[in-house]
């Protein structure tokens, strides 16, 4: 193991929007793993043999108590992810309770198949859990994510041992705590804590038979390697750099909306961001006008303010690469349209804010078009016919998601099946309903 890691015991969890220390917590090493893991084997067996039925009602009162406890949790998070109150209030939570009562109502369907051979010869199969399984974290949806990797897998009678990114540790600690007050068995759902080292030694753990990782394209990489030494399965969430394409006869007023939420909710920190936006060489101008007026009216500031639009960014380190990707857009000859500062007003100069940005005059070998920046930044791009836009936006090593506005339907569905994406939106953008599989094509991913 690293000496970094002999030698750090605890780490501190910061507030984006203040610089203030949330919480130390310690590091959890070999011995604490091991000791999870065994924790996690032995619950598990009762767990897999209980009824579908009694799984699932467990995990109702789970949803039940997330929701019940909905404006503690988003304050929460908004404390450690910068993200406003707005948001987290509205979706991180709720997000995370609908994917665990999904999956309660799930467990009690849980079935395999017979097979007739024929006279007097039969076979059947049987659905069976894997047993400890691993989830890591990404730190822009601690507990959608939290719930998100847990909830289908306790629902099949496994355990998961889940470790959330370092930056944003806290909601998961409190989404173990309500497994425990719904009645799911103890160690059943465990949260270890640490940097990168903790979740290698997940990686690597000969007893966990599974990784779920959301994270970045070299993390899951690395992940998929240390997995591959004793077969793990995996299932990884990575990045991307989703192209959002506006035809002619959109409405350009949704399509705004879609490119403002495509690009600045969160402050950009999502996955799944359209970030390249296409738009029709003969509606850019009115387009972008519209879209200039409506960016420069939104409010940067405080996240627990309700009327904030955009909170702080992650880390300071982060905020300095997305400004630095800024000033590469800059240097690139890209055109500033709006935005491209740090916000440094009153108590903001504690935080990592960065107006939102919007650049013109992009080109697609440009590095702020071809690299994830993971901030409220958005190229835009002109494009005169279709077959040229579906060109352009397939060309990337990413395939997490895409968007169009149009109102040609057939158009429409034409369009997104030739987009090589594993989530498209048509005439919306960035909602994702439990009810459908999410993941990526290329390097956004494997598997759903």
């Amino acid at each position: 193991m690293t000496t970094s890691m002999m030698i750090e015991t605890s780490f501190d969890t910061i507030n984006p929007a203040s610089g203030d220390v949330l919480a130390t917590l310690p590091i959890d090493g070999p011995a604490q793993i091991d000791a999870a893991v065994a924790r996690a084997q032995a619950a598990q067996h009762d767990w897999a043999a209980r009824p579908g039925v009694e799984r699932g009602r467990i995990l109702h009162k789970a949803a039940a108590l997330l929701i019940e406890r909905n404006d503690e949790l988003a304050r929460l998070e908004t404390q450690d992810t910068g993200k406003p109150i707005q948001e987290t209030s509205a979706v991180d939570v709720v997000s995370g309770a609908d994917c665990i009562e999904y999956y309660a109502g799930l467990a009690r369907t849980i079935a395999g198949e017979h097979i007739d051979f024929g006279p007097g010869a039969f076979g059947y199969t049987r659905r069976e859990p894997l047993g400890v399984v691993a989830g890591i974290g990404a730190w822009n949806y601690p507990l959608q994510i939290a719930c998100w990797k847990s909830a289908p897998a306790l629902a099949c009678g496994n355990a998961m041992i889940f470790k959330p990114a370092e930056l944003t540790p806290l909601t998961a600690i409190e989404l173990e705590n309500i497994y425990l007050e719904s009645g799911l068995p103890k160690g059943l759902f465990q949260v270890v804590q640490g940097r990168a080292d903790t979740g290698r030694l997940l990686s690597l753990h000969p007893d966990i038979a599974k990784i779920s990782l959301t994270g970045e394209v070299g993390t899951g990489k690395k992940v998929m390697v240390d997995a591959a030494g004793t077969l793990k399965q995996v299932t990884l969430e990575l990045g991307g750099k989703s192209a959002l394409i506006i035809f002619a006869d959109a409405n350009l007023d949704e399509a705004v909306s879609g490119a403002l939420l495509a690009n600045f909710y969160s402050a950009g920190e999502v996955c799944t961001n359209g970030t390249r936006v296409f738009v029709h060489r003969s509606v850019r101008d009115a387009f972008l006008a519209k879209l200039k007026a409506r960016t420069e009216v939104m409010i940067v500031g405080d996240p627990l303010d309700p009327a904030t639009h955009v909170g702080a960014l992650i880390s300071a380190s982060h905020m300095q690469k997305v400004l630095g990707y800024i000033a590469l857009g800059q240097a690139e000859g890209a055109t500033l349209l709006t935005g491209g500062k740090q916000v440094t007003e009153g108590a903001m100069a504690r935080g990592n804010f960065v107006q939102p940005t919007i650049f013109t005059a992009c080109h697609d070998d440009m590095r702020i078009v071809r690299e994830e920046i993971f901030g409220p930044v958005m190229a835009v791009l002109d494009f005169d016919d279709e077959d040229e836009v579906v060109a352009r936006a397939n060309d990337t090593v990413f395939g997490l998601a895409a968007g169009i506005f149009t109102n040609d339907l057939t158009r429409a569905h034409r369009v997104i099946a030739a987009l090589d994406a594993g989530t498209c939106w048509i005439n919306t953008y960035n909602i994702t309903p439990i009810e459908l599989p999410f993941g990526g094509n290329k390097q956004s991913g494997l598997g759903r």
